[in-house]
């Protein structure tokens, strides 16, 4: 990142998210919060009813989860994966920090 960022308004679970992230990864953080927010829904409807900070934890420990199981070799995750972990990380940092915003 040279210093610049991008601003987005993103949605996940029909609640509206503000996000940074650099112009170049903008492409990957749309793409992560399309894949975050069909995993919350699939885990919504696969059971109970849960509040959003639950279900947001829910699908990270899933995801963590199956990427853990997908190391490479010697329990070394690509690069790749790394990355995707970081925009996930931080897409869901985000959004548990608006949502304690607006409930207190």
């Amino acid at each position: 990142m040279n210093g610049e960022s991008k601003t987005l308004d993103v949605m996940i679970m029909g609640k509206s998210y503000r996000v940074t992230c650099a112009p170049d990864e903008e492409k990957d953080l749309l793409a992560a919060v399309d894949f975050v927010d069909k995993r919350m829904s699939e885990i919504r409807e696969g059971g109970r009813t849960m509040a959003i900070e639950r279900l947001a934890v829910m699908t990270a420990l899933n995801i963590a989860h199956e990427l853990l199981s997908s190391k490479s070799g010697k329990g070394v995750a690509s690069a790749e994966i790394k990355r995707k972990i970081s925009l996930m990380r931080n897409t869901i940092a985000e959004a548990l920090a608006d949502t304690q915003d607006s409930l207190f």
